[in-house]
């Protein structure tokens, strides 16, 4: 009996943990449906999967271009919507980005547009209002956007995989172009100031200032001295003489500028050589002669770009049988080479051929902005012909401006820039400028120019320079491809420190497609403009095969164009 009042026992405390297990079981079932299910409170689940995103890498594929959280700071908000910065978008989305007074942007692309302002939860696909799931937020020193909210307004689809923690956004337009028929920046106030060179022969400064300050609106409006550009440079030049886009290039790329205009008026008669530069140029891109479709997307993408035409005009008040004084429209077919600098702002596919004086095949017209003041063409704004001769020749757009404390220090041998080209008749050369460091510092970032299109490259470091055999020890710190000719400052991967007094050499290597000198030099090309030019500031070598190395100073009587840039250590 006492065994069995015992047992009894032991099997109803078993009765009463199966129950209570089955409740606790059945409890845990209802909690892990509303979890799977619709019923599940979004306010409590998406930070918890935002957060776990954010823990992790996150990789975003806009057209193909991978980007990761690891090199780009973008990241899922609580909405579980990827916040990309404004930084960034014009070129993964290839597009155009401006913001106005700090808080509304303005996203284009085809046909599209999309505007939002920091804070609201609506938005404009061109006139129609939508709602959107994430405001445009201000963040750090950046803008940050949702690509969800983003791809719906541009016409992009955009799907996130949360197993592989990866978003995924491809153009789904039917257009071929990536720019519309017609675009004016000056209905996206992207146009500097109207200026008036007057008698002077200072075109080309005024195109190349003019371009650059359009390239900063309308985040920054700042006008430039061109005074100082074509009176405070290498060249041997005065107000009279004429330039060329080159020399402009030179200027910037060489930290002589650009400064102010306040601080360096134009035509007064007094050269300021004490100022230092308020923006560091570190990329200009070239423009393929007559590659209309690529100045359309510079324009778009980047501002004013700068160009050339024949003119026979020579102020606001001449008369010329390629200009419609009635309709501001400009055509010269002929064999007479550009003499004229001004920047294209804008295009009309539809401007119709009859607004010229001179007979047309079809209709389009770039819309350009002159330095005669605002007396010529329409209030300074005149339209060119695509079939004009010169028109996109020669073509120079700023895409790289930064603060000036982006880098401590540059070192150069060539104020003059791209004046010849050196090779070996061949694609591929090798070339190195020995530099002396003047503190303990980091070398950070080289420039070169590439010469033409698609140009491969590879930078190394050589510590310790002592002779041409230490080339041996060359380091690679950063390699790619430029799609584009022009001036380009490449950032290492990692940044090589030196100390004060170490010689070192920067060496680069060019591969040039179709190219027999794919290496820019400056020399003294008989030109009147290279009088001044200084060939004892380097020490530069080229080589065939990256083995055997010459001086290019005593082989050559020239410079390299390969700069270094450095950091000083903290």
């Amino acid at each position: 009996m006492k065994h069995s009042k015992k047992y009894i026992a032991f099997i109803l405390i078993l009765c009463f943990l199966f129950v209570t297990k089955f409740q606790i079981l059945n409890r845990d079932v209802s909690v892990l449906e509303k979890f799977r299910g619709a019923s599940l409170d979004p306010s409590l689940w998406d930070p918890l999967v935002a957060e776990d995103v954010n823990g992790g890498l996150i990789r975003v594929n806009i057209d193909n271009k991978e980007y990761t959280n690891e090199n780009v700071d973008f990241y899922m908000n609580e909405n579980r919507n990827i916040m990309l910065p404004v930084s960034m978008l014009r070129d993964a989305l290839n597009c155009s980005v401006s913001l106005y007074d700090k808080k509304n942007l303005l996203v284009e692309k085809h046909s599209l547009s999309a505007q939002m302002k920091v804070g609201e939860t609506s938005a404009k696909s061109g006139e129609e209002t939508i709602e959107i799931e994430s405001p445009l937020i201000k963040k750090k020193n950046d803008y940050y956007v949702s690509l969800n909210d983003l791809s719906k307004l541009l016409g992009y689809s955009c799907n996130f995989d949360i197993v592989q923690k990866t978003m995924t956004a491809a153009d789904e337009s039917d257009s071929v172009s990536l720019v519309p028929s017609s675009y004016d920046l000056r209905d996206r106030l992207r146009v500097s100031k109207i200026r008036n060179q007057g008698v002077y022969g200072t075109c080309w400064a005024f195109s190349a200032i003019s371009a650059l300050e359009s390239s900063l609106l309308p985040e920054e409006q700042r006008f430039f001295s061109v005074d100082n550009m074509t009176m405070n440079n290498s060249f041997h030049v005065n107000h009279y003489d004429g330039g060329e886009y080159t020399m402009g290039m030179a200027y910037l790329a060489a930290w002589q500028g650009p400064v102010y205009e306040e601080d360096d008026l134009y035509g007064d008669g007094i050269v300021e050589h004490d100022l230092k530069p308020v923006a560091h140029v570190q990329e200009m891109r070239v423009i393929d002669g007559k590659n209309y479709e690529g100045i359309k997307e510079a324009v778009f993408k980047y501002g004013g770009v700068q160009t050339s035409l024949y003119s026979t005009i020579r102020s606001s008040q001449g008369y010329s049988q390629y200009y419609n004084r009635e309709t501001n429209s400009y055509c010269y077919i002929g064999t007479q080479k550009p003499n004229h600098g001004v920047v294209i702002i804008g295009w009309d596919d539809n401007y119709p051929k009859e607004n010229f004086p001179v007979p047309i095949e079809e209709d389009g017209a770039f819309i350009c902005q002159n330095s005669w003041g605002e007396e010529f063409g329409e209030d300074g704004i005149f339209y060119v012909s695509y079939y004009d001769t010169n028109i996109g020749t020669h073509n120079v757009v700023y895409t790289r401006i930064e603060d000036v404390n982006n880098y401590d220090r540059i070192y150069q041998s060539d104020l003059c820039g791209w004046v010849g080209k050196l090779g070996y008749e061949k694609e591929e050369i090798f070339g190195a400028n020995i530099y002396k460091a003047k503190k303990k510092e980091d070398i950070c970032a080289s420039g070169f120019y590439a010469t033409a299109p698609n140009t491969s490259y590879e930078v190394y470091i050589v510590k310790n320079f002592e002779d041409e055999t230490s080339f041996g020890r060359r380091k690679k710190v950063a390699s790619g491809v430029l799609e584009q000719a022009g001036y380009y400052t490449i950032d290492f991967n990692k940044p090589v420190e030196v100390e004060e007094g170490e010689a070192y050499a920067v060496v680069l290597y060019l591969k040039t497609p179709g190219a027999s000198l794919p290496m820019a030099v400056e020399y003294d090309s008989g030109s009147v403009f290279m009088q001044d030019v200084n060939l004892e500031d380097g020490e530069g070598y080229i080589s065939h095969n990256g083995k055997t190395f010459v001086n290019v100073k005593e082989k050559m009587d020239c410079n390299l164009c390969i700069k270094a840039f450095a950091r000083d250590k903290k």
